[in-house]
């Protein structure tokens, strides 16, 4: 992330104000699109859809399409509640030929009775974007997405697709991007072709497992990439006989996919966040560092949104991975140019918060986050100084040890529990959902405890 913005869509969208708008249909016939997946996702992230015909748009576009949200997922509704009616983001229009020829996408915001409906993710960040924006305020947003290509053995386990991509040490391994050549190319192929800014595919630190690059836009352009892209790379890997999972940790003894956030706050085309003068040396301004008390103070309920999984919690507190690193923060601190903090400080222009993992809800994550970093900004929170390289302090704040702990952390955060659409009666439906599932796995007998304990006593 650099100093200067890129143009975003929405900017783009501006500078052709004196232009007819074009109809969804309009867009899609223009790029020979036939069907249109409407999608939206719920709290878990899970991309929901249904598969509209151009003939069709028109209705979708005006009237929206309706869902039982109940059965979608986890988005605040019983079985006897009012439909979810999705209504498309003409910005977010995507076609996706290299999918299925003739397909797009367009990403939705679901309403109730007319309304938009607060528990949808989506709305969520469009709520605090709108905040952000009635203070002057845009936040640039760049995402890392990590992810495994597997297959599945015949015995239910899993193994790395290339058979050949097994050294403990195959971070940037050069033979093995070239053996997965046609997959990592198609996908920055389908990423260029949508104006992305593919700028790197790199194997990551674990045997078979990648990371794909993008340049970095406004938040809720990010946040809709993140979730096209992992469609796009899910999908291109299944016609290759492959399983692309985004699972935080796979394999116990590897390390495990992040999602880290590269962020910083604009105010028109200034950049807020860069200052020369900084005489903590990091190129901060003293409203950067104020975010970032803001985000290192609220760090452990944020963990829920972040981090939101029960594997989440095995990926953050592994000891160690074969590789000898797991690339995880397990304290709420901050450094400069080092992997190892919470929060890192690649330069003076952005941050990077490394406390995400690949299960998480990019809108969900970058809403929590920048109202933390917000109310950092309103009451002046000082981080302290920051750590020096491999620095972790004892007074360092722990972050949650498992999922559990986090929705109690989240629960006793006034901040974080109403940043979902300003509401604290979502961040408690969303807290109670995640205790559900901590306890769900907690009840299931696992093969540790029978190796454990079976013939211990």
């Amino acid at each position: 992330m650099t100093a200067t913005a890129p143009l975003t869509r929405s900017e783009a969208e501006v500078d052709m104000a004196a232009l007819p708008t074009p109809t969804l249909a309009e867009l899609a016939r223009a790029d020979g699109v036939e069907f249109i997946l409407a999608t939206f996702v719920d709290m878990t992230g899970r991309p929901c859809a249904k598969l509209v015909p151009v003939s069709a748009a028109d209705e979708l576009q005006y009237e929206g399409m309706g869902f039982a949200g109940y059965a979608a997922g986890l988005i605040g509704q019983d079985p006897q509640d009012s439909d979810l009616v999705v209504v498309p983001d003409l910005s977010s229009y995507t076609p996706l030929h290299f999918v299925k020829q003739g397909l797009g996408m367009v990403q939705c915001d679901p309403h109730v009775n007319g309304q938009p409906w607060p528990y949808a993710p989506r709305v969520a960040l469009k709520n605090t974007l709108a905040k952000l924006a009635a203070r002057g305020l845009r936040p640039m947003v760049g995402a890392e997405i990590e992810y495994f290509l597997v297959k599945s053995n015949e015995d239910g386990s899993i193994a790395t697709a290339d058979e050949r991509d097994c050294s403990p040490h195959p971070c940037y391994d050069a033979r093995g991007v070239t053996r997965m050549y046609e997959h990592l190319t198609s996908i920055s192929e389908a990423m260029n072709s949508l104006g992305w800014g593919n700028y790197a595919n790199d194997h990551e630190d674990g045997a078979g497992q990648f990371e794909q690059n993008f340049a970095y836009a406004d938040a809720m352009t990010t946040a809709d990439r993140v979730i096209v892209a992992r469609y796009i790379i899910t999908m291109l890997a299944a016609e290759r006989g492959m399983t692309a999972t985004f699972m935080p940790k796979p394999f116990t003894d590897r390390p495990g996919n992040g999602m880290h956030l590269h962020l910083s706050l604009w105010s028109g085309t200034r950049a807020l966040f860069p200052d020369d003068d900084d005489a903590r040396g990091l190129g901060l301004s003293e409203q950067a560092y104020a975010f970032i008390g803001g985000v290192l103070e609220h760090s452990s309920a944020l963990l829920a949104f972040m981090a939101p999984t029960v594997n989440s919690y095995k990926r953050r507190n592994a000891q160690t991975s074969v590789s000898g690193a797991t690339w995880s923060p397990r304290k709420a601190t901050y450094g400069g140019n080092d992997r190892t903090h919470f929060i890192r400080v690649p330069d003076g222009n952005r941050i990077e918060l490394r406390g995400g993992d690949g299960s998480g809800n990019p809108y969900l994550m970058m809403a929590s986050v920048l109202e933390a970093g917000l109310d950092g900004i309103d009451r002046r929170v000082d981080p302290g100084d920051p750590c020096g390289p491999g620095e972790q302090p004892e007074t360092a704040v722990e972050l949650p040890a498992t999922l559990l702990h986090a929705t109690t952390a989240l629960r006793q955060d006034e901040v974080v529990l109403a940043s979902i659409g300003g509401d604290r009666a979502v961040g408690q439906y969303y807290a109670k959902a995640k205790e559900e599932e901590f306890l769900s796995w907690h009840n299931e007998v696992s093969q540790w405890e029978l190796t454990s304990y079976l013939t211990h006593f």
